[in-house]
């Protein structure tokens, strides 16, 4: 998508990922997109849509199969397919789930569907064995990140806690709260951070 007046990255465009991590446990997605058309969101931010249900088929995934969903935070392009996971349970801060009852914060037909399935978290959470999220806030106030144990260590799905893998390694943030955010992530010592907008990957391997 394109980035529009007033954001930190005018002018320019970046992707909008979505994460698949598989856990023995069944499939775990981080995040669902943009979402279908929606005439002020078409306008302001030109996005070039990729069918959800058809990206997790090219891996080999069925929306059936989604075992749970993480949503980040709940701005249009995190939550933009929620609703087509009824009956899935997905997880989000609780901070940030009473945020988006604010008119214009995003797009309420993403997140407020029939059979919608919360559970509002309160803070750091494990939510399957080597999977956790934590609050990380900043971007937005309920933000969170998503930790995955894995043989090299842990690997963070980052969402916007970042805007790109270099504004991470340089602890750029929009705000000192974010900053502090960014510091956290660190200490944590992962081997790959992901990012909601960026297609480069920090790894540690010549970092620090």
């Amino acid at each position: 998508m394109s980035f529009p007046e007033r954001h930190p990255r005018a002018g320019q465009s970046g992707p909008v990922n979505a994460f698949l991590t598989r856990h023995p446990d069944g499939p775990i997605l981080v995040d669902t997109g943009i979402g279908p058309t929606h005439p002020g969101i078409d306008a302001m931010y030109q996005p070039t849509r990729y069918a959800l249900l058809e990206a997790l088929a090219s891996v080999g995934v069925a929306i059936a199969d989604i075992w749970l969903v993480i949503n980040t935070h709940l701005h249009f392009d995190h939550c933009g397919g929620n609703n087509i996971f009824p009956g899935t349970v997905i997880f989000v801060q609780g901070a940030e789930f009473e945020a988006a009852q604010a008119d214009r914060y995003t797009i309420r037909e993403h997140f407020d569907f029939p059979d919608a399935q919360y559970r509002l978290l309160r803070g750091q959470a494990e939510l399957a064995p080597g999977v956790s999220v934590l609050p990380t806030p900043g971007h937005t106030h309920g933000h969170q990140s998503v930790v995955v144990d894995s043989e090299d260590g842990p690997v963070i799905i980052a969402g916007q806690a970042a805007e790109t893998a270099q504004q991470f390694q340089r602890l750029e943030a929009e705000s000192e709260v974010g900053v502090a955010t960014l510091r956290l992530l660190h200490d944590l010592m992962p081997a790959r951070v992901y990012f909601s907008h960026d297609h480069a990957v920090w790894e540690r391997s010549g970092q620090e």
